[in-house]
């Protein structure tokens, strides 16, 4: 599978081990490349898949100059999104408790925006999941935030952790989005590379 690909060598500009785990997932031979400091802020007029949208493609210019003839680079971004509001990632434990109660009880939307850059072209998408979180209590949510220190994700939580399991009553969408990448869509737009 795949084939299109082999005169590549596929970068992944991440370092999510969720990432990771659904890029290997599909059977691809890549490697991990990461440049340090890379700007993650965007206009404020942006609104939805325009800004994780946006940072991919600012990601994928900062590697542009450095990137050789025969890579490929796979760069991304995952909002979580309530209100036009952006959750990224917590401050810290009041942060996430703060997003989590927001979350608790109704739907959101996880939308990623990936950007698929060589030399010679770029592919850019966005995908959208919502979900939906049951009511959470007090006592929950603090277990899950001192449990599993949510920190490194946005809108505090991980859907293949304990607050997945015990939460998310409901999604229209992707399941690996929520997680950080929405391989199936990815693969689709690696076979038109």
């Amino acid at each position: 599978m795949l084939e299109n690909l082999q005169k590549y060598r596929i970068r992944l500009a991440s370092n999510s081990p969720r990432r990771r785990e659904l890029l290997s997932g599909l059977g691809i031979d890549y490697e991990v490349k990461l440049l340090p400091d890379i700007d993650e802020t965007y206009p404020d007029t942006l609104k939805g898949e325009e800004i994780p949208l946006f940072i991919a493609r600012e990601k994928a210019a900062a590697y542009l100059p450095s990137m050789e003839s025969d890579e490929l680079i796979i760069t991304a971004d995952t909002i979580v999104y309530v209100d036009d509001e952006v959750l990224g990632k917590p401050k810290d434990e009041a942060d996430a408790r703060r997003m989590l109660h927001l979350l608790s009880g109704r739907s959101h939307q996880v939308i990623t925006g990936v950007c698929i850059s060589a030399r010679h072209f770029q592919r850019a998408f966005a995908a959208t999941t919502e979900v939906t979180f049951d009511t959470l209590s007090e006592e929950e949510i603090d277990f899950y935030v001192r449990t599993y220190r949510p920190m490194d994700k946005a809108g505090s939580y991980g859907i293949q952790e304990w607050i997945g399991y015990i939460g998310v009553c409901g999604m229209k969408g992707s399941y690996f989005n929520v997680m950080g990448l929405p391989v199936q869509r990815l693969y689709q737009e690696l076979k038109k590379c």
